[in-house]
Parts: C-alpha cells; structure tokens; sequence
C-alpha cells in the first residue's frame, strides 16, 4: 500500500507550510512577502513594558496601547510593532479593532515579551502552622495562585460517595458526616463533580443540619429539569443515576494538610498557603490571575501576532454564582433563564487569553501560552481564513483552541470557515475544568487541524463539531474539515474519571471531512470505565472518512460509530493492536484494515513518526503469546465462554457464574518467559480483587502469586519477570462473585 496521502491533504498542507513560511519569515523581523515584492516596507514602532513615549523609536519606546493609536496614525501603511523583552502588566486586555487591521505584532528580534494578567501578592507572614498568609487587594478574588511559577492547588478533601453525598435538584446531603457543617467558613468551598464527560463547580451557598445547598443558577444548571439541555442531558447531572460522588470538595481552611496547597478566605480577605520543600514565601513571587482576556480583535483582518507569550490571564465567571455547570468539551450552561435550547446553541465558551471575533486573515504564531485560568484562544462570531501555527500551550485550566460557534445555521457572514490550527504543542491543559479539550471546534467549514502534538489531557484531545442529534441541528454548516497528521496521546487521563470521549471526537454531519495520518495512543489507558475511544464518531458524525490512523492502547474501541443515526462512515487503510466490532452507523463501513495487531510494521511506524508538531517517537507493541493459548474458565454465564478474554477484542468478554473462587486460566502450550501480564476488565461488571498466579505445572504446585487490590482497570499492568506456561486469575475472598475478562495478553 503507497504511503502517498490523498491529493487534498498534499495541498492542504502544502498551504500550511506557506503560511508557516510566511508566519516564520515575520517572527524573524523580514520583510513580508509583499515587501519584498516591491510593496511598501513596513514601518517599525517599537514598545517596551515600561514604555511612555509617543514616538514609538528603539530609543523612546511606546506602551503597547501607545504603539497601537500611534499604528491608527499611518493611514494604511504597513506596519510592524515590535515588544522588547520583558513582562507587559496588563490591567485590561489590549484591543484592536478593524482600525487596526494590516499590524504585525511582533517580539523584538532575541526578545521573548509576555503579555501577563497577573496580579503579585506581597506581604507574606508566616503562621505557627507553618502556613503563610498575605492579603489581597479589593475587587480580586484569586482562584489560582502560583508560587516562583508553579500552579498551586486549591486545598482540596477526599471524595464523598453518592450513600453520604446524595445530591438532588435543590443540594446534597453530607454537610454532618462530612464534617463541612464545622468548617468556619463553608460558604467559600466549592463542590467538584464528575459525571461522565461532565465537571460541575458549583459554591456552597448555606449548610443546615446535614443539609447543604448551593449557589445558583450553578447548581440547577448543574441539575436536570431545566429544559435548556437536551434530553440525554438529564442522565448526566448531578440528581442523575450516573452521579456517584463528589470527586472532592475545595477551598476550605480544614482542608489545607498537603504542601503546594492554598485557600482563600473571602471573608478576611486573604490566601493562606502551605510551602513546598524549598519555597520561601519572603522571597517568592507569588501571583495571581487577576485580568480576563489580555488581547482581543473584534473585526480586524490581515493581523498577524507572533513571538509574543501570553500568561496569567483569569477567568472569572467559576468563581461567581453562575460557577461551572460543565455541559461538554470546556462549555457551561450559564444564567437563570434562557431559551429552549436542546442543541447547545447558548452554551457559553470559557474567558480565554486570546479572542478573536469576526477576523479576517489573522495568523498567530510562535506564541506560547502558559499558566491561564482559562482557554488560550478563541476564534468566534464568523472568523475566517485564520491560523493558530507552531504555538505552545501549557499548564492551562481549560482546553487550548476554541474555533467556531454552536449555531449550525448562521447568519451570513457569521459561519467559520477555512481556518486552522497547525503545528501546535498542546499538554497539561484542563488542569482545574477536567472536561475541557485540547482543540474544540463547533460548526465549522474548511477547517484544517493538521501536526498538532497533544499530550495529557484529562479528556479528549480534539473534538470537532456539535449538536448531537437534536432537530435543529441536524442540518448545519459543518462540511469539508479535515483532523490530519496530529499526534495524540495519554489522553483520557484515568485520574480525571471523564469518561464517553477519545483522542479523535465528533459530532453531527459533516461531508468531506476526513481524519487521517494520526497517531493515537493510550486513550483512556488504565481506565476504570472501558468508554475511551480512539477516534470517537458520536452521535450523528455522519459521511466521515478515517484512514491512515495508527491507533494504539485505547481503553475501548479503536474506532467507535455506535448510533444508527450516524450514516455513511468509512474506515479504511487503519493499523490497530485490537479488534472491534463493525461500524453500527446506517450505511458505513469497515474495509482493509490492520487489527489485533502485535508489532506495527514499518508503513504504520512512518506515519506515526512524521505524526504531531515535530517528529517524535513511536511506542512499538509487544507481542502476545497468550493469542495462540487455550482458554479455560470454572464456568461460564451465558454464552461467555473463556476464549472470549482471547480474541482481541476488548467489546467482549469472558464471564464465569457467580462464585467462591470463580477463575479463569490460559495454557500458553509451553513453558515462556512472561515478562508482563495484562488484565482488561470486562463492561458493567467491575472484576476486583483478584490473584493472578504462574506456573509451569498445570497442578499450580510452584506458582508465584501476584495480587491485584481493588477493580481490575483497561488495563491492569502487571510486571512479573518469571518463567510460565499457565496463567489463572482467581477472584479472591470467601463470598460468591463473577470473573470477567475482556482481555489478557501475555508478554515476554
């Protein structure tokens, strides 16, 4: 098979690198391409953090605001400013309109500036307990706090299950059990819940008895019943069936026991925090994210940002009584009232450091985003024709790229279209908002998303399209976009317990678009819930195709197209280490594809390397030698048979009945070297507490034993060094109870 991509993706990404060429040309102070071709050499303002002057020289540089009315002056003219080195405290966001259309804004060839939101608190005393405290200035609430650079943690608690926490339309039992009834201040703590794909911060707004209720509208938007999400929406809130704890509550004093820790008291005015080995709090800069938004175009076309970095920018509306009432992918259901809406058309997007609206030509490039309470940037209201290139994005709250709307019928001149997001380092982002992604896109046309790298990510990594299939979306704008070459892995972190997304998600009818070239792996690894897909086709992604994917270690399908009203997908020309069960969308396919594989051979190695922002390694598999063995089980429900944990597929299982000591076993036919074992447990029946024991008799008389405490995840990896022909995992304990396996593989 020719590892040649199709015709489209050579010239999809031949314009890409134009633009990176282009992009790159002006990040290295040289003429644009205009210039060079006889045009008007740009006029060069300079500004410096401190600047004050009106000149905007080398020698008496402007403010950035001043740069800006001093480029509104030149009638047209080309021009660049170029920031000196250093930080640019900003106390509003820096805004350009169509006025300001035809600017560069530039670093300063060898300078590194950044545009900061941060606020420093000063004044640190030190507590008996070994905390220090420092007040705050009026009219700033911190919500994250960073010492000599490095993220602080709210003070947060265990987690509290549904028995004690039972949560319901009006608040939640537990306030007594807990010991949140005693907190001195358990008006300023937060509850952290999530619900499948779903995060809710909603404020603890009174306590009585064992009662607790909260601050609204977060917590009924957080609840079903509003009748401004759809249906399904019910089933994932916090009254739902699937609600089963409160993964912790946060920022109480009583809380603060773990060093890098901090709390905020609203009453006192003041944020107490607990040091790290080698912080020193009169030394330190500690800040706190204080302005939302540090620049923003509202109409501008043909604008270029390059070089600059952008931190610290906040994000307020969690903090206030709308909270966080999470609906999908970093958007929240906000206000008290609103209309009928069952498609996600007025879902709000997170406050992001940079936002574009209606632009025109607008290139961001070579920038760095880093420590934001929000999202890094967002393009909206009809941007087109726009790139976000060869930027990094880290240690963010929220998700990394915003592009597009949630109407799937704009009106004219309000559709996104043509845009892209290339070349880009996305990792740690969702840090505080876990349901958030690294590229979100809505209804979008001609989008191009193309060598990104994102790794580490609580929940899915690129996520394009909306609606679901509710009526009124069922015929939009998406068409044409293209999710190419992106290297994509350890996401769908099993720590963040976000569940039902993958590396690769969409939504809704989108013909011509295509998802190929990209290597996918570990999605949803180790997960405690077998719902993490490679590339997820959900709901109503309809007339999509999938080819050329390397798509490695997933928690659940590989490929997943599960709703009927999902129609004509294909997916061809795939390499994968399982198998899985056919495309169930109306009219799509599975066709030539590599599965159940245990090395990827050299084609699929190629295109996984050249994957992502710049070439990196690729994670071989192992092989299996438990695939050639035979299987055995003490008995077996229904039609589980024990070949099952074998076929890999990790869709099926093998289950025993119900009992005491129910196991399940495979005979490798010799004696092997067993290097590592691993456990997939099977869906809907949580396998715990099991022994896995080796040997080389099959009477068991020398087996080495290894124990494996609580649920068997997807999977559990057991490394054991030690020679074996048989493998038995037994369930432990004196009570009846099921073995299930969906997997096992044994590695030498």
């Amino acid at each position: 098979m020719s590892t040649d991509r199709p015709a489209g993706a050579r010239t999809s990404l031949g314009r890409l690198l134009l633009a990176g060429a282009v992009a790159g040309a002006a990040a290295l102070g040289l003429a644009p391409v205009s210039a060079a071709q006889g045009g008007p050499a740009p006029k060069v303002l300079h500004a410096a953090p401190h600047g004050s002057g009106d000149h905007c020289t080398a020698g008496r540089p402007c403010s950035m605001t001043g740069a800006r009315d001093a480029a509104r002056t030149l009638g047209g003219r080309p021009v660049r400013v170029e920031l000196a080195d250093g930080t640019y405290r900003l106390t509003q966001p820096l805004r350009l309109g169509a006025e300001d259309s035809g600017v560069t804004w530039a670093a300063a060839p060898g300078a590194h500036p950044v545009l900061s939101g941060a606020r420093t608190l000063t004044g640190w005393s030190k507590n008996t307990d070994g905390t220090w405290t420092a007040d705050v200035p009026e009219g700033l609430t911190p919500r994250q706090l960073f010492v000599d650079g490095v993220r602080a943690v709210r003070a947060r608690g265990d987690s509290c299950a549904a028995a004690v926490c039972d949560a319901t339309k009006t608040g939640m039992t537990g306030a007594e059990k807990t010991g949140i009834a005693r907190w001195a201040r358990p008006t300023d703590a937060e509850a952290v819940i999530r619900v499948r794909w779903r995060n809710f911060h909603c404020r603890i707004a009174g306590v009585s008895g064992d009662t607790m209720t909260f601050a609204q509208p977060c917590w009924t938007n957080a609840a079903s019943g509003t009748d401004r999400t759809g249906p399904a929406w019910d089933t994932t809130t916090v009254d739902s069936s699937r609600y089963s704890k409160v993964s912790y509550f946060e920022n109480a004093r009583e809380l603060l026991d773990t060093p890098g820790e901090f709390v905020w008291d609203s009453a006192a005015r003041t944020v107490t925090y607990l040091p790290r080995k080698g912080d020193d709090m009169r030394h330190a800069e500690a800040v706190t994210p204080a302005t939302e938004g540090l620049l923003t175009l509202d109409g501008a076309h043909d604008v270029t940002i390059t070089g600059l970095g952008l931190a610290y920018a906040a994000y307020a509306q969690p903090s206030t009584d709308e909270g966080y009432a999470g609906t999908q992918a970093g958007l929240t259901l906000t206000g008290a009232t609103g209309p009928v809406d069952h498609a996600g058309r007025f879902y709000t997007k997170p406050a992001a450091a940079l936002t574009v609206r209606g632009g025109r030509h607008v290139t961001v490039t070579g920038a760095r985003f880093e420590h934001l309470g929000g999202a890094g940037v967002i393009f909206e209201k009809g941007t087109q024709d726009s790139i976000v290139t060869r930027s990094a994005f880290t240690d963010l709250s929220s998700g990394a790229v915003y592009i597009g709307d949630t109407d799937p019928r704009p009106a004219a001149g309000l559709a996104g279209e043509r845009n892209t997001v290339s070349y880009n380092t996305i990792r740690r982002i969702g840090v505080e908002y876990s349901d958030a992604v690294g590229i979100w896109a809505g209804y979008e046309a001609g989008l191009t998303v193309d060598h990104n790298t994102i790794e580490d990510t609580p929940y899915s990594g690129i996520s394009v399209g909306w609606g679901w299939n509710q009526p009124e979306a069922q015929q939009s704008v998406l068409r044409d976009n293209r999710i190419t070459d992106n290297r994509i892995t350890d996401v769908m972190r099993v720590a963040h317990d976000q569940h039902d997304g993958g590396a690769i998600y969409t939504q809704g009818a989108q013909p011509g678009t295509v998802i190929s070239g990209n290597y996918l792996n570990r999605s949803a690894y180790q997960n405690t819930e077998r719902d993490g897909n490679g590339i997820y086709l959900d709901e109503q992604s309809s007339h999509i195709t999938v080819e050329h994917n390397v798509i490695t270690r997933v928690g659940y399908k590989w490929v997943s197209n599960w709703a009927d009203y999902g129609i004509q997908n294909t997916a061809t020309h795939n390499w994968t280490d399982t198998a899985a069960p056919a495309l169930a969308g109306t009219g799509s396919t599975m066709t030539d594809n590599w599965t159940g594989l245990d090395a990827l051979p050299t084609e699929a190695v190629k295109y996984a390397r050249s994957a992502g922002a710049r070439p990196g390694p690729v994670e071989q598999l192992r092989p299996n030698l438990a695939a050639a063995g035979t299987a055995t089980q003490s008995s077996t429900s229904g039609t589980a048979g024990a070949a099952l944990a074998l076929d890999g597929d990790t869709t099926t299982a093998a289950k025993t009945a119900a009992e005491p000591g129910a196991w399940w076993q495979v005979d490798l036919g010799s004696v092997r070297h067993i290097g590592q074992i691993e456990l997939w447990n099977a869906a809907g029946m949580p396998t715990a507490d099991v022994d896995v024991r080796i040997a080389a008799s099959a009477d068991f008389a020398d087996a080495t034993t290894v124990h494996v405490t609580g649920n068997v995840l997807s999977p559990s990896l057991l490394a054991t060094d030690i020679e074996g022909r048989y493998v038995r995992v037994v369930r432990t304990g004196t009570g009846a109870g099921q073995t299930g396996l969906a997997e096992v593989r044994v590695h030498p």
